[in-house]
């Protein structure tokens, strides 16, 4: 059975090879909200491999704000100023954290100025508009932000998988929920508004996580979607999906069994079960908590409690390294853009109570 020793250097990364002499490349963060406040600026700062130079806001005086006691963040502009060319010697790279709904926008403007995009999930509001994304953004990197790629667990998860510990995979079970409302003391959240979040709310946000986790870990992409949601509280009349589940049927037989709330108690899980053995971990997706990794055959069970990296240092740096080293990162667009297909699958297949088929 395995134990802690057998997962020795477990939060090295298997991926770098680009140093701090090499860098840094320079990020324009698009989209001051909360999440770019406590998040994104305080990794970057914590990087190895680059700096926040460039604060991209609603206004000079919000932008202004957020970089204030950040002493690398020299410009602070609108979008409008944006999107008109300014202060582009400023930065080699973005990173996009606005609604859904406008990643193309930001996207298309910094493909146009020859910088490198990191672009929050999911990639767009909709498929199609995805696809448009991914049409002009053909001749700069492009790398959509799924942190789950670069936490040390799930890809110990995925060499244990193809290393057969699990034997034939069977099922992957996977959840994420929160209370929305209890997190914003200002309930008119763009999250809740299909005009900027895209088909819905908890799929889109939260069922993410499971989603792309069981195609990443299980190196296989779905082709069909089964999905129940409904809503009913106050404050979730404009969306499907206050409470989702959803099934994933993937072509080697396996399914992903997955489950996302917006109005739900906080709690975030991922197994895997084969037909020898499991491996499962709770405290899954939400960044920063600590994380629980149990792995389970012939009879054994092992608990490895293991101390969490930052996943947005770790996402950060490893696009940095494919930036510098003139490498394409995964996930791509390409990557993005099926996901993009899965939900629009899912939220389909709610609509008509029955399976849809998910294009490739």
């Amino acid at each position: 059975m395995i134990t802690a020793e057998d997962i020795d250097g477990l939060t090295e990364r298997d991926w770098q090879q680009a140093d701090a002499g090499d860098g840094p490349v320079r990020i324009a963060m698009i989209g001051i909200g909360w999440w770019t406040r406590d998040r994104a600026i305080p990794a970057v700062e914590a990087s190895g491999l680059c700096e926040t130079t460039v604060a991209v806001s609603s206004s000079t005086e919000k932008a202004a704000d957020a970089a204030e006691g950040h002493p690398t963040i020299e410009e602070a502009i609108t979008y409008e100023q944006f999107h008109d060319g300014a202060v582009s010697e400023a930065y080699d790279g973005v990173y996009i954290a606005t609604p859904n709904a406008l990643h193309p926008q930001y996207a298309e403007t910094a493909a146009e100025l020859g910088k490198a995009i990191l672009c929050e999930k999911p990639m767009a509001d909709r498929a199609e508009r995805a696809a448009e994304m991914l049409d002009t953004t053909q001749n700069t990197t492009l790398m959509i932000a799924y942190r789950m790629h670069t936490e040390p667990i799930v890809r110990r998860m995925r060499e244990l998988v193809r290393e057969d510990f699990v034997g034939e995979v069977v099922e992957i079970r996977g959840r994420m929920s929160q209370r929305l409302l209890d997190m914003f003391s200002d309930p008119d959240q763009w999250r809740l508004d299909p005009d900027l979040s895209g088909y819905g709310t908890s799929v889109m946000d939260l069922g993410i996580y499971p989603l792309n986790t069981a195609r990443f870990v299980l190196d296989s992409d779905p082709v069909r979607a089964h999905a129940s949601m409904s809503s009913a509280s106050e404050g979730f009349e404009a969306v499907p999906d206050e409470r989702a589940s959803f099934l994933l049927e993937f072509p080697e037989g396996a399914v992903a069994s997955c489950a996302a709330s917006q109005n739900a108690f906080k709690d975030d899980r991922f197994a895997v079960i084969g037909t020898e053995g499991s491996l499962s971990m709770r405290n899954a997706f939400h960044s920063g908590d600590s994380r629980e990794l149990v792995l389970e055959r012939d009879g054994a069970r092992t608990t490895l409690a293991v101390k969490p990296v930052d996943q947005m240092v770790e996402e950060f740096d490893y696009f940095a390294d494919r930036v510098l080293r003139g490498e394409s990162p995964h996930p791509d667009g390409e990557h993005g853009l099926f996901d993009m297909r899965a939900l629009e699958a899912i939220y389909a297949a709610a609509e008509r109570d029955e399976p849809v088929p998910i294009d490739a």
